[in-house]
Formats: structure tokens, sequence, C-alpha cells
């Protein structure tokens, strides 16, 4: 599993971040988590607000800090 947070390094993105890493290792799962901060590969996504959380190339979440039991439910 591929998880992408896609941000520009604001304090939001960086909270997102640790939220998805806390989430993986909650969750014992095999997934590479990856800071995406080149604005061309975010436009790619079709993301206007950021953060985003990106799985397996599909966007799930834009513009929301999520917390790390709802990315759990994500990652299930």
């Amino acid at each position: 599993m591929i998880i992408k947070i896609l941000g520009t390094g604001c304090a939001n993105c960086n909270k997102l971040v640790q939220n998805t890493k806390k989430a993986v290792a909650a969750l014992g799962i095999a997934a590479a988590v990856e800071k995406v901060q080149d604005m061309k590969a975010i436009a790619g996504y079709g993301v206007m607000r950021l953060p985003a959380l990106v799985i397996d190339e599909e966007v799930k979440v834009v513009g929301k800090i999520l917390k790390v039991d709802e990315i759990k439910e994500l990652l299930k």
C-alpha cells in the first residue's frame, strides 16, 4: 500500500503525516507513507485544498486533518 500526503510542508500537512504514520503503525500494515510537496504533482491529482490524503493513487480526503482513528478506518 502506498499512502501519499499532498501538501506544501505546512503545520497541517505535517500533522496529517504524523497521524497517518501512527495509524499505519497501530494497524501493523505494510505501507509506505510519502510526502508530496511538488505543486505540479499535487495538481495532477486535481486537488485544490491541502492537505490531502491519497491511498493507492485514490484521493480519499481533501482539506482536512484526519485523526488517527479516522485514518485507521480508511486503511481497513
